[in-house]
């Protein structure tokens, strides 16, 4: 109910209403079990808003995550964008080689309101990020480099829209 098709454009909608003891519905839609990708470019044009509580992304996950869990799956988040922030998160999460979570990520400013081509080139040796073409951030991932395997596997995308959580926190203005 939450995500519709305006004038040709998907519109992610999240409403203040009670269900399943949260305050607010929204979508999240995947190729789970659909379409999954090891490698290539992995791009979409996004409009988002910009307000205390939202949590939108753009991201993937290792296609087996039902077998090993996260973050042993892999995590690649094309975009993040956290409540009023200027700028948006491209970030890769994966267990490490102390068997530990582990990350590594940048920011670059965007005014997220507007429409931005969000996108990531993904290979053997590298995940690159990029905003309308530019880029801003890159792994390296070349021969598994800092136990990075994860990246060599099958993953599949998630478009959601969160409403609070951990990292925005819960305060909705």
């Amino acid at each position: 109910e939450n995500a519709t098709i305006e004038n040709g454009q998907l519109v992610i909608t999240a409403k203040q209403e009670s269900f399943g003891g949260m305050n607010y519905t929204s979508a999240r839609m995947k190729t789970q079990g659909r379409k999954s990708w090891t490698y290539g470019k992995i791009e979409a044009r996004i409009a988002i808003p910009s307000f205390q509580g939202s949590w939108p992304a753009f991201w993937m996950l290792g296609s087996n995550i039902g077998q090993v869990g996260w973050p042993s799956c892999g995590e690649i988040d094309i975009m993040e964008h956290v409540n009023t922030n200027a700028e948006i998160n491209g970030t890769v999460h994966w267990t490490g080689t102390d068997g530990n979570h582990a990350s590594y990520g940048s920011t670059t400013p965007v005014g997220v309101t507007g429409y931005h081509v969000y996108s990531i080139e993904w290979d053997a040796n590298a995940i690159k990020w990029f905003v309308d073409g530019a880029q801003y951030n890159v792994i390296n991932i070349a021969n598994n480099v800092g136990s990075t395997e994860e990246f060599q596997r099958d993953f599949f995308i998630l478009l959601n829209f969160a409403i609070g959580g951990n990292w925005p926190g819960f305060t909705v203005n």
